[in-house]
């Protein structure tokens, strides 16, 4: 029986996970020990053994975006390919989410368009961060909100982000240790709004580098609270030294609210058919 790719669409709260991407338990690993042939608890490894459970044979999940700990998110997408299209795929949905944990759920699962990839098909992708600016923290979220005690000027941080939008290099808005070639970035949004004490900064782009959207967010608060001007972004992007950006913020504020990708092709189909679509050239697994 040849086999056919589906398409999930993924939403989960990532403070009890090490992350999207697999990882073996190191010696560095302080939790309690997986069970034998599994890794340390991380959303790809829990999405794979309930699949694996339903499917009846191992299964390789193929995210767009490799979260990193902590972080959040309210559209990943991953594809994953099986023989057993048997199953009716309105049960195969049903049974995968009935084995997942209650902070995870599988929102969509679809047979895949033709030549589709999770991570070459991606042509655009936004994340969220929210920060709880006021002066007393909210106990009932603290593990998805970045609480700042200090009065914040949103508009201030509005003005900063304008600067982000374009094409620049966004080097000093990268972790070091990123490893990609080029730290030339696509930003296609970068917004600020404000309800009462929330305020959610967005980030939409082609492409992302390790922590970027973080490190934007931390200047960004920096700015808000009056330790920097709004117009100090451009010499920052043009510095091209991680140093001359602000701090990284936390992960735990922040969210991959979606992904978008390539047109489908023709009707959904088997990979084995299928022609992979080449992708932009910053877009890649990023993590953030």
């Amino acid at each position: 029986m040849p086999f056919v790719r589906y398409k999930l669409t993924i939403a989960y709260r990532g403070t009890n996970y090490h992350g999207w991407q697999q990882q073996p338990a190191l010696e560095s690993y302080k939790g309690e020990a997986p069970a034998e042939g599994s890794g340390i608890p991380t959303v790809q490894e829990t999405i794979s053994a309930a699949l694996a459970q339903v499917l009846g044979h191992p299964v390789s999940l193929v995210g767009s975006s490799r979260t990193d700990a902590g972080v959040h998110a309210k559209g990943q997408v991953a594809h994953f390919d099986t023989d057993q299209t048997q199953i009716p795929i309105w049960g195969l949905h049903q049974a995968v989410n009935h084995r997942l944990p209650p902070d995870m759920l599988i929102r969509r699962l679809v047979p895949a368009p033709e030549g589709f990839d999770a991570i070459t098909s991606t042509i655009a992708k936004r994340y969220q961060y929210a920060v709880w600016a006021t002066d007393f923290r909210n106990p009932f979220a603290n593990d998805l909100l970045w609480h700042r005690w200090q009065k914040i000027d949103h508009e201030a941080m509005a003005a900063a982000a304008a600067h982000f939008v374009g094409r620049h290099d966004l080097a000093s808005f990268a972790r070091p240790g990123h490893n990609r070639l080029s730290t030339v970035r696509t930003i296609l949004a970068c917004d600020v709004s404000r309800r009462g004490p929330l305020i959610v900064i967005g980030v939409t782009g082609t492409g992302f580098l390790w922590n970027m959207v973080r490190i934007m967010v931390g200047t960004l608060v920096e700015i808000g609270i009056g330790r920097r001007s709004p117009d100090v972004i451009p010499a920052m992007l043009q510095a091209r030294d991680r140093n001359a950006a602000g701090p990284t913020a936390p992960p735990h504020g922040l969210y991959l609210q979606w992904i978008k990708f390539q047109p489908p092709t023709s009707k959904p189909a088997g990979p084995a058919s299928a022609s992979t679509p080449i992708a932009p050239p910053e877009v890649d697994d990023d993590s953030e």
